[in-house]
This record gives structure tokens, sequence and C-alpha cells, in this order.
């Protein structure tokens, strides 16, 4: 996979697909199967251009969405779906302004452009898909907005995703996914409380300011000698012992006790068990935690 930053400056034609990609869900892959066949008959190089930061980060701070993937695991993602190029744009208020003529005509050389049926673009998202559609025509490229794609009886899409998570609906999740939802980073150290309560875990470095789930999960880890390491995940803000609220992610990994820092893991989110709670004393949180990873090990095992 090839990934480049800042201002395009193409020497081939592209045939580009246009979003934010956030958690690169069925309706996406729907997307990027139908720019790769298109690419193939205009003689394009198949480019995803994505963002960062998020459009709505830049206009509405305080109502931009949840992230579902950091820009690291969405390029994982893309690269596991065959994508051969990533454009990354630095999202600006200049570049919202002069995006058809700067972005896709002259640092493209875009003659093939796929979008959702939900696009927009430009200052206060004033431009759709007709006016891309017509500047395709005066530019020489060719336009193309796909249709909605469906999972469970209802719109795919990261908002769709968002509401599966929150609500600890993770095979609703999983369905308009297409694959189990997956935070993936570099295990650090912690303050070792878990290995002194018998239950050692991997504490994975969130790049999630505010984690799109949260609560105490079955999960499977990928990253290991051993593929789908199965154990019990602990994601939010740990009220019984930390008064920052800061959210962390611990992964205790059933029958597993080693140094895992530096590694690079993926955990997978299957079930969830419960929501956070406060305990009154340790002894409380260590019968309930060996109540979770039991009920873990059911599970997955299932």
């Amino acid at each position: 996979m090839l990934i480049t930053h800042g201002w395009p400056a193409a020497t081939r034609p592209n045939a580009v697909t246009i979003g934010n990609f956030d958690g690169v869900h069925l309706g996406h892959q729907a997307m990027l199967a139908r720019l790769t066949a298109r690419a193939a008959s205009v003689g394009a190089v198949p480019t995803v251009l994505t963002f960062e930061p998020h459009p709505r980060e830049v206009f509405t701070p305080d109502a931009a969405p949840t992230r579902l993937t950091s820009l690291r695991e969405k390029l994982e993602i893309l690269r596991g779906l065959g994508v051969a190029h990533v454009h990354v744009c630095r999202f600006t208020r200049e570049f919202a302004e002069d995006f058809v003529q700067r972005i896709l005509v002259d640092g493209l050389k875009a003659r093939y452009v796929l979008v959702g049926d939900d696009f927009r673009f430009g200052a206060k998202r004033a431009g759709d898909f007709a006016f891309l559609q017509a500047d395709g025509h005066k530019h020489g490229f060719e336009a193309e907005s796909l249709h909605t794609v469906e999972a469970v009886g209802q719109r795919a899409s990261s908002t769709a995703v968002r509401e599966a998570l929150w609500a600890g609906d993770m095979a609703g999740a999983a369905q308009l996914l297409g694959r189990p939802y997956s935070i993936s980073g570099r295990v650090v150290g912690g303050d070792q409380l878990g290995r002194k309560i018998g239950y050692p875990t991997a504490n994975i470095l969130l790049k999630h300011n505010r984690p799109p789930l949260k609560g105490v999960f079955a999960v499977r880890v990928q990253g290991l000698s051993t593929a789908n390491w199965p154990g019990v995940a602990n994601l939010g803000t740990r009220p019984s012992v930390r008064p920052d609220g800061k959210p962390t992610l611990e992964v205790h990994l059933f029958d597993l006790d080693r140094n895992l820092y530096g590694h690079h893991l993926r955990v997978e989110f299957l079930h969830k068990l419960r929501d956070e709670a406060k305990f009154p004393n340790f002894d409380a949180l260590v019968a309930q935690i060996d109540k979770d990873a039991q009920q873990a090990r059911e599970l997955l095992n299932a």
C-alpha cells in the first residue's frame, strides 16, 4: 500500500473514492469493490482519499462524532481489503474551499470519482453530488454515486455502528462492519494492579479520546504467535481504582503470563458482559472479576 500525505501531486490518472471511512463498514467495502472494478476499466489507479482530522472536528468540534478507528487502524483495514493507494489529506477550511479544482483535478488527475449517496463537500457542506457531477463534465472526469448498503435491516453507516456499540450490541456492530469491532494499539506499562490481584493485564495505548463503547467484554486478541487468543477486557475509566476519569483498555489474556510491552495488539470485542461499576473494596472487585473471567471463557468456548 502506498500512503501519501499533504496536497496530492499525482503523475498518473486516478480513480478516486472520497470519504472519512471511519470504521470501514459494509457500505465502505461496497464502494471499494466498485472503485477497484471501475478503475480497471478506465485505466486509472484506484485511490482512497480520506481526511485527518475528521471534517466535523474542524467545522463543529463540539459536535464531532466519536471515532470508530484511529488513522492507523483505518489504514490497516484498508490494506487488508487490498487498497493500493491511500491519500490522507489534512482537512482545513482552505482545503474545503478549493476541493474539486485543487485536489481532484490538479492534484489527483481524477478520471473517475465515486462517492456515497450522502456525500457533501465544501463550505457549509453546500456541494452535493449534482454539483460534483457538473464539475466532472466541465473538467473531464466521470462522477458516480453509490446507493445505500443495508445490513440487519438498516443502512450501513458509521452512525449505526456507533449506536450498536454504545448499546452493547456487539453482534449487530459486527454485522454492519463485516467483522468484529476492534481496537488496536501498543502495549504500555500500567500500575501493575492486575498482577497484584491475580489478573495480569496488557494495557493498550488508546488513540481514541472518546472510545465508542465501554464496559467489560469477552475478547480475542490478534498479534501474538497464536491468533485469536481469548481474554476478558475492561474498557473505561476504572472508577474503583482511578479518580482521573481517563479511559483505559486493559486485557487479561487467559492462560498467558508474559511480558508483552511494546507489542502491537488488536483486541476484538465479541460479547459485552456488563457495564463498569464502582466496588466498595478490592475483595468485591476481585470477586466480580472472577465471575467476568468465567463468563468470558464460557462464551468464547461456546
